[in-house]
């Protein structure tokens, strides 16, 4: 069987990334088709991969500022050679689901959302693009016929497999398709238990504007009590100019040094709407509880009153009520990195390996 994986770019190192290297690690002789590549910003993990980039990475620009180019990626996607390939798993957060296959081939798409800026998240993305008004009223034109081609592009898919109960919801309320869920690979071996926490409140991960990081600041600022942000994004700025000075920004935190970071948090902030939640979990696997925005896949990573709380609305005061009304004592460690450890490497390889090996019998079955 001659396997083919796809990923929409690798240029930074995130969740999805993440999960590409798990594929890579569980299919080795596999390429990986992706957009663009870009050594200094990908895991090292990826180098001496068998990596297959889009006419994207020759355009003059292309690798550092390929968002710049984002009307030519359904076109980049369906030049991908995949013949001769009987099995295309795609890693997808947009565009990587819109391969065209072999006419017998099996194509099982991993999606961490449907595409955000073009169906759930479509009027905020417009709204918080740093360009002249008169520029942002454009944006719509070019992204309804993205969003056309992007509805079509479901259609090739033969399997979806959702990374949460929230994004399996998205799928069948904007690709009308059902979804298996498996939950993403979260490395977790990296992480001990701490008994204690310390005094600080601990939030981070990529700074960009939908991760509402300005609501810890806005209630920290108010509270006046220690809070550290680990993190780099273009955000970073804005939320610099915004933080009195109980907040600490600790910028891009080595892996080597997370663990530390966060075992000694008193507990971990996560204000946010995700597709699931790597940090939580992370933070979870220290034994660290999370006080969390109850809604997206944190209602399925966190569990409420054993591992962490939540407050119910998306604004600073109720989060600053809620970390007034917190009490760490109630919290048992043990308890919290036990839970977080149903969410690691070996539990996602397994559910895969079992998801494409009963897809791939049946799609046999009805070949002619």
């Amino acid at each position: 069987m001659n396997v083919a994986l796809v990923h929409e770019h690798l240029a930074q190192d995130g969740g999805a990334e993440r999960v590409a290297q798990v594929l890579m690690d569980m299919f080795p002789q596999a390429p990986l088709f992706t957009l663009v590549y870009n050594p200094r910003r990908a895991n090292p993990a990826f180098r001496d991969r068998d990596i297959r980039t889009s006419f994207i990475q020759r355009l003059p620009g292309g690798v550092r500022y390929y968002q710049w180019f984002v009307t030519l990626m359904p076109n980049a996607v369906e030049r991908y050679d995949l013949r001769g390939f009987d099995l295309v798993i795609s890693s997808a957060s947009a565009f990587a689901k819109g391969v065209i296959t072999d006419p017998r081939a099996l194509h099982l798409c991993y999606l961490h959302s449907p595409t955000r800026y073009l169906w759930s998240d479509t009027h905020q993305y417009v709204d918080e693009l740093p360009y002249p008004r008169w520029i942002r009223a454009l944006i719509p034109l070019s992204l309804t016929r993205l969003r056309m081609w992007d509805r079509l592009a479901a259609d090739r898919v033969d399997h979806f497999v959702a990374n949460s109960r929230a994004v399996q919801q998205r799928i069948k309320k904007y690709y009308r398709r059902d979804s298996a869920v498996i939950y993403p690979p979260v490395d977790l071996q990296r992480f001990t238990l701490h008994q204690g926490g310390g005094d600080y409140y601990l939030t981070g991960g990529r700074l960009v504007p939908y991760k509402r990081f300005d609501l810890a600041i806005q209630a920290f600022n108010k509270l006046g009590l220690p809070l550290k942000i680990f993190g780099v994004g273009p955000a970073m700025t804005q939320l610099q100019t915004m933080a009195k000075k109980n907040i600490d920004f600790l910028g891009r935190v080595p892996d080597q040094d997370l663990n530390e970071l966060y075992g000694r948090a008193a507990a971990f902030l996560y204000p946010q709407e995700e597709d699931f939640g790597i940090t939580a979990v992370e933070a979870m696997a220290t034994g660290r509880p999370v006080i969390a925005y109850a809604a997206g896949g944190a209602l399925e990573s966190v569990k409420a009153g054993q591992t962490g709380v939540f407050f119910q609305e998306q604004e600073w005061e109720a989060l600053a009520d809620t970390v007034i009304r917190f009490q760490r004592q109630r919290f048992d460690p043990h308890q919290i990195r036990r839970w977080a450890l149903g969410f690691g490497v070996d539990r996602f390889r397994q559910e895969l390996r079992r998801f494409v090996d009963q897809t791939w019998q049946t799609h046999q079955a009805q070949l002619p």
